[in-house]
């Protein structure tokens, strides 16, 4: 290989003739090429531990034992592969909505060392799975009685993957100040109803002339409500300030949510007080 005069030639620091040279000089060079080459950092076990058990464990479980079966489990996977998700899922080329706001929250060191983690720890049991965090469990939020009567309806959404319709209700300090352009404050509710959608022959979405499906059978209700220091559990990773989530039941009992999910959905949005329909609260008459 042909190289100009003066240029440095690493290659022929390692080709045949070095075997002859004298045990001094092959040291030196053997010193020289290890001086320049790049240094690994190696990733740092107990601080993959320590930032998993603040956030990726309310998924993805402390062991590595995720907490559903629409979760994938981490324990044992390569670390390698794991790096490469990461990354993938923090610069936007592998989309997960919820994911993608936890990646790129991850330093190049986080996403090391997580990884180095994960994969450290001994396999899933099958079937075993991890429960949630309490602190992401745990919900502050109750059933709105009387929302009716109190509350302004502002909005209908068609859901076509889940063939749903919901109804969109705000209590008055989420509308007053949504109409002033100002961010929700706490004491602010956003309440919604959750349809299946009547379905014709094809089991297809029946639509109404307003264009919203039209609502069938109630399945349950949805909320969101803040007041002050109900973020103040809630790791910085996942806080969306004071906002807490909820699902109830038709019966109006609360149902067992994960948080975190919601939480990281919802964490790109914290230009629009952490709400998808800020817009449409604004505009509501």
């Amino acid at each position: 290989m042909g190289y100009g005069a003066g240029a440095l030639n690493i290659l022929g620091f390692l080709s045949l003739p070095l075997l002859k040279e004298k045990p001094v000089k092959k040291a030196l060079v053997l010193f020289f090429v290890i001086s320049i080459a790049p240094i690994a950092q190696a990733a740092d076990v107990e601080a993959g531990k320590a930032k998993v058990a603040t956030v990726c464990a309310a998924c993805h479980g402390a062991a590595g034992v995720s907490v559903s079966d629409a979760i994938p489990n981490l324990a044992a996977q390569r670390a390698g592969y794991i790096e490469a998700q990461l990354k993938a899922l923090k610069d936007g080329t592998r989309k997960n909505p919820i994911m993608n706001a936890i990646a790129a929250q991850l330093s190049a060191e986080d996403v090391a060392n997580v990884a180095a983690y994960f994969a450290s720890l001994p396999g899933a049991a099958t079937g075993a799975k991890s429960t949630f965090l309490p602190n992401v469990a745990k919900t502050n939020v109750t059933f709105p009685e009387g929302y009716k009567d109190t509350f302004t309806k502002y909005y209908t959404m068609n859901f076509p993957a889940t063939k749903q319709v919901r109804y969109y209700y705000a209590n008055k300090a989420a509308m007053a100040a949504a109409k002033a352009g100002k961010p929700l404050p706490d004491g602010s509710v956003l309440f919604a109803e959750v349809y299946a959608a009547k379905l014709d022959a094809d089991g297809k979405p029946v639509t109404g002339g307003d264009g919203f499906y039209v609502a069938d059978k109630p399945l349950l209700y949805t909320a969101m409500a803040r007041d002050a220091g109900w973020g103040n559990d809630i790791p910085q990773m996942l806080r969306n300030e004071n906002w807490n989530y909820a699902i109830f039941t038709l019966d109006k009992k609360p149902r067992p949510v994960n948080q975190a999910e919601c939480l990281a959905c919802h964490k790109p949005l914290d230009k629009v007080s952490y709400t998808f329909t800020l817009k449409e609260l604004a505009a509501a008459k």
